[in-house]
């Protein structure tokens, strides 16, 4: 059995990667996203938005397809953006100053997850 391809395993590797991203999203726009400088914040509110990414986005997704189509799929960062918003709704310890933030957030997040995703199929080959 390959525990890589397991759900729990992928829960944790976005868990993971949420968390990376949102500390250095946060280590980056300080004066608009804030974590109260205690890593457990960074570390649940990856949590809460790696769950809103595996239950939400992907209806999410689906809703808004023709704009995503319509903007050659720029309109994904408006939907990151807005996870990221959420998270912060859901989980009032982390503090995201306005849309604009979470869509920064959103973007640095992707980069993150693109960066580990690349390194994870380096190590399979």
């Amino acid at each position: 059995m390959d525990m890589n391809r397991g759900p729990l395993f992928r829960l944790l590797v976005r868990w993971f990667v949420c968390s990376a991203g949102l500390w250095v999203t946060a280590s980056l726009l300080t004066s608009s996203i804030s974590y109260n400088s205690q890593i457990g914040v960074i570390i649940i509110a990856g949590l809460v938005l790696a769950i809103i990414n595996a239950i939400l986005k992907p209806l999410i997704i689906i809703l808004s397809l023709p704009a995503i189509l319509f903007s050659l799929g720029l309109f994904m960062i408006v939907i990151n953006g807005f996870m990221v918003w959420m998270a912060s709704k859901l989980y009032h310890s982390l503090h995201v100053h306005d849309f604009w933030a979470a869509m920064l957030a959103g973007i640095i997040i992707g980069l993150v997850n693109y960066l580990v995703t690349t390194v994870l199929e380096q190590g399979k080959k």
